[in-house]
């Protein structure tokens, strides 16, 4: 895969970077970790501006990670967005950015940067089959700054109270269970997570396990807080995005469908559990020894796309048994805990 990219070639180190990424949480949270990896090894006055959507701002405002982040208006209605973006343009251009990472490469983060005239640039490539984790690594490398890896250690706000006020018992070890697919085709049974929880207990005691999200998920939120009880911490629509990455910082792993809350997690280097149904794992995937996917690239109508299944039985899904989640996350977890 060829980069495209004008890398920087000075003999001194850059003063200002601009990264740019504006597509949903789970996208603009992949981007995180190498950008954290950049800042770490540039010098301590370098800075690292981040331009992103604004629905999807909080988790990078929240991180000491970026001087400014800027936000673009508009959702995801091209006019909008580019009415929002001449606004900004002025101010941008006052930076005189030396680097811009075009994480994005459309047609408003193109328009950014060629407006910028940065002395040196490289633009994310959409349509590699490859992970948009390492297609992220394989952009900022492009820039000619060195190799690029992924740095989980962010600095985030303390959420410890929100958990406290809703019964965490703080000596228990946390299990995320995020039953958030978009789809049919994304969705694990909601009984297979309630297997899972029982099972995940009779081997460990002192766990509780915790669902966070938006009213999308309410139900199912309900339904496991039917069966598990006290055992369940219900933080659906308690959290912002900013709260709900700072109290993944606090867990022990995490089992999710196809989800942002899914790529914060292994971005932030916690045990992640990846349950894939159509979507395309080759895009999608985590990456990092402190993660695992089941996917359907395996079957013959795998990484279809659909909403719905066409055979009606949602297979490449309902084969996903509890007890070999159960078996994943606890080898993950024993690996890392022993390295």
């Amino acid at each position: 895969m060829i980069i495209a990219a004008k890398p920087w070639t000075k003999k001194y180190p850059p003063k200002r970077i601009l990264a740019i990424r504006l597509q949903a949480m789970g996208d603009m949270v992949i981007t995180l970790p190498y950008l954290q990896y950049l800042k770490n090894h540039l010098p301590e006055d370098t800075i690292i501006d981040f331009i992103t959507r604004e629905e999807v701002n909080s988790i990078p405002k929240s991180l000491q990670l970026f001087t400014n982040v800027y936000s673009i208006g508009g959702a995801r209605n091209f006019k909008k967005q580019f009415f929002y973006t001449l606004i900004l343009l002025p101010k941008l251009l006052l930076h005189r950015y030396d680097i811009v990472i075009d994480l994005q490469n459309n047609n408003i983060s193109n328009l950014i940067r060629r407006s910028l005239f940065p002395k040196a640039w490289s633009s994310f490539d959409r349509f590699s089959p490859l992970a948009a984790g390492e297609r992220t690594r394989l952009t900022i490398e492009a820039i000619g700054l060195g190799a690029c890896d992924i740095d989980p250690n962010f600095i985030v706000k303390d959420a410890t109270a929100i958990l406290l006020n809703n019964g965490w018992n703080k000596n228990n070890e946390l299990i995320v269970l995020n039953p958030a697919g978009a789809f049919e085709n994304r969705n694990w049974s909601i009984d297979n997570y309630v297997r899972f929880a029982n099972l995940w207990l009779q081997q460990f005691s002192d766990v509780q396990f915790l669902i966070m999200g938006t009213n999308f998920i309410g139900e199912k939120a309900a339904y496991l807080k039917n069966k598990l009880g006290d055992q369940l911490i219900d933080l659906t629509d308690k959290t912002s995005p900013a709260q709900a990455f700072s109290i993944l910082q606090k867990t022990k792993a995490v089992i999710s469908e196809d989800s942002g809350l899914m790529h914060m997690a292994w971005v932030s280097g916690i045990p992640t559990i990846a349950l894939f149904g159509s979507t395309r794992s080759d895009w999608s995937r985590p990456l990092g020894r402190n993660s695992f996917f089941f996917d359907s690239s395996d079957l013959e109508c795998g990484n279809c796309m659909q909403t719905f299944c066409r055979y009606g039985d949602n297979h490449c899904m309902t084969r996903i048994s509890p007890e070999a989640v159960v078996e994943k996350a606890a080898a993950i977890i024993k690996n890392l805990q022993t390295a």
